[in-house]
């Protein structure tokens, strides 16, 4: 088996070196011939094998970090459009959506209907922060084998909002369904820090380097 070239995209906008180490760990465990780099050179996003977009801090900042490298918005939809694998986590898997509404309108990706909006949960604590468990309301090839009772670890005040049933994989309950994992085509993304959720982030990870999706976003 040849060795897969995963790009982690470096933009100023991610916790970008556990996300890469997470990664390798998860390739480790489940042997996989896996190279990681973390670039934001246009080049290396269009010629990767699979895509992993970490995100923290404000929807806006994110994507204007994004818009701040030559290319780089451009490579990465190029890619996804030719049918690369991508993974957005936390604020990457935001920007998949069609726009953000924290710091004023930003537009997202557009490859998850929806919009990314302030979370409404009466008497809790915002943002959500810390270990919650996930469901599942459909089977998808992301999340097998993770065991019963699976939890991730969350850190979010905004949450996508208006998204189609069939990208939902999995949601978690913070004052309500709050969408966990969505995916469509060859994109797909975690609300959750997949690289800081243990076993379950690692198998997830491992589960999408293994991953050949279908039809491209539309």
């Amino acid at each position: 088996m040849s060795s897969q070239r995963v790009v982690v995209i470096d933009y100023d906008g991610g916790n970008l070196a556990s996300a890469a180490r997470a990664v390798e760990e998860a390739a480790r465990r489940a042997r996989l011939p896996v190279t990681v780099e973390i670039t934001n050179e246009p080049a290396a996003v269009r010629d990767a094998d699979r895509i992993v977009l970490p995100g923290q801090g404000a929807f806006a900042d994110c994507a204007r970090g994004i818009e701040g490298v030559p290319g780089l918005r451009d490579a990465i939809m190029q890619a996804v459009e030719g049918g690369t694998p991508f993974l957005g986590i936390c604020v990457g898997m935001q920007l998949m959506a069609e726009r953000g509404l924290e710091h004023g309108e930003t537009a997202g990706f557009g490859w998850i209907a929806g919009e990314i909006a302030p979370m409404e949960v009466p008497g809790l604590r915002l943002p959500q922060m810390g270990w919650n468990e996930l469901s599942f309301p459909q089977a998808h090839p992301l999340t097998e084998g993770l065991g019963a009772q699976p939890h991730g670890y969350f850190v979010h005040s905004y949450a996508l909002r208006g998204a189609r049933p069939d990208d939902l994989l999995a949601t978690t309950d913070y004052g309500g369904l709050v969408p966990a994992i969505v995916a469509r085509g060859n994109v797909a993304g975690m609300q959750f820090h997949v690289e800081k959720s243990q076993t379950v982030g690692l198998r997830i990870l491992a589960n999408f380097l293994r991953w050949t999706p279908g039809v491209v976003p539309g």
